[in-house]
């Protein structure tokens, strides 16, 4: 019982600290375009993050049973929490908060002539979902290991956090740091575990899979 509260406290975490850099790149997107168009955009990357979030979730699920493939997201995951810290020691979290708030002000941002077309930005902002809902996902499944209403949670929990809350949760990141810092240890945590299950795991692990095959 501790021990899954243990894991949907991880996976709030992950969420809320990983939806930094999404929120940034929609915003700044969404800001250099006209006001009328701002809100639109950032529907757009709400929505397309969501359904990303779906399709990885259920491709990860499917790949991480594969052997080797475990030791294979332990070290994405590592890269992940490198970026988790780039990203702290940078204020990502500051940055994005003033953007949402530029974009949803049509007396903020960009309200010269249009610099860039909505199509420019939609295509910005989904190149940028792409690689941070892999990010989401990865972190979710690996905490989750296996347990489907444990992933559904956590994917259903970043999508909300995106859709309604994503400038009050970039707020509320850069007035506590530590929780930036909490999630990041976390992450590292659950990557040295997923690394370790990756190579000695008895079914998915390497070494089972070269056992096998010797």
């Amino acid at each position: 019982m501790l021990e899954t509260v243990a894991d949907f406290g991880a996976i709030i975490i992950a969420d809320i600290v990983l939806s930094g850099d999404n929120a940034l790149i929609i915003g700044m997107a969404a800001a250099g375009l006209a006001p009328e168009l701002r809100r639109r955009a950032i529907i757009f990357g709400m929505v397309v993050a969501a359904v990303l979030r779906i399709i990885f979730a259920v491709v990860a699920t499917k790949l991480l049973g594969i052997p080797g493939l475990l030791l294979v997201g332990g070290l994405l995951l590592f890269w992940v929490c490198w970026g988790l810290y780039k990203e702290i020691k940078s204020s990502v979290d500051e940055r994005a908060a003033e953007a949402l708030e530029h974009a949803d002000d049509p007396t903020e941002g960009y309200t010269g002539k249009p610099r860039r077309t909505l199509g420019q930005a939609l295509w910005t902002i989904t190149v940028a979902d792409v690689s941070m809902s892999i990010d989401n996902v990865l972190a979710v499944a690996a905490i989750a290991d296996g347990d489907e209403q444990m992933l559904i949670f956590g994917l259903g929990l970043a999508i909300l956090l995106m859709a309604f809350a994503a400038t009050l949760i970039m707020k509320l990141l850069t007035r506590f740091p530590w929780i930036s810092w909490l999630g990041l240890f976390v992450l590292i945590y659950v990557a040295v575990e997923m690394f370790y299950r990756g190579i000695f795991h008895p079914v998915n692990g390497i070494l089972a899979f070269l056992g096998g095959g010797a």
